[in-house]
């Protein structure tokens, strides 16, 4: 008689999930950026003079990541001067929310 034996592999961090978290949360300014969008300020030039702090390279950097991952949308208007605005898109409402929760865990473990 066969004995059936049940092998279960190491569950490891999804690689590109896992990456996308530590760049975000790791960037001081992506926080930041996200509350300026949540107060509806999705301009960079205002971003920049909303932010003691914030360089332009620095947010184009933080934004660009932000756009590569799926978190944010560019939207550049053609117009004169040139008008670009940043939105938070339906993929990045899903990974906010998990950025809350560990916002919350890291309160409860402070408490």
């Amino acid at each position: 008689m066969k004995t059936q034996e049940n092998f279960f592999s190491r569950k490891s961090a999804p690689e590109r999930a896992a990456r996308m978290v530590e760049t975000i949360y790791g960037c001081k300014w992506s926080l930041t950026v996200y509350q300026l969008l949540a107060n509806g300020i999705n301009r960079p030039g205002e971003m920049v003079r909303a932010v003691e702090g914030l360089s332009t390279k620095v947010l184009n950097e933080c934004l660009r990541k932000n756009v590569e991952f799926g978190i944010l949308d560019k939207v550049v208007f053609n117009e004169l001067p040139p008008r670009v605005e940043y939105h938070v898109t339906p993929f990045g409402e899903k990974f906010l929310r998990i950025l809350d929760e560990l916002d919350k865990l890291q309160h409860e473990l402070e408490s």
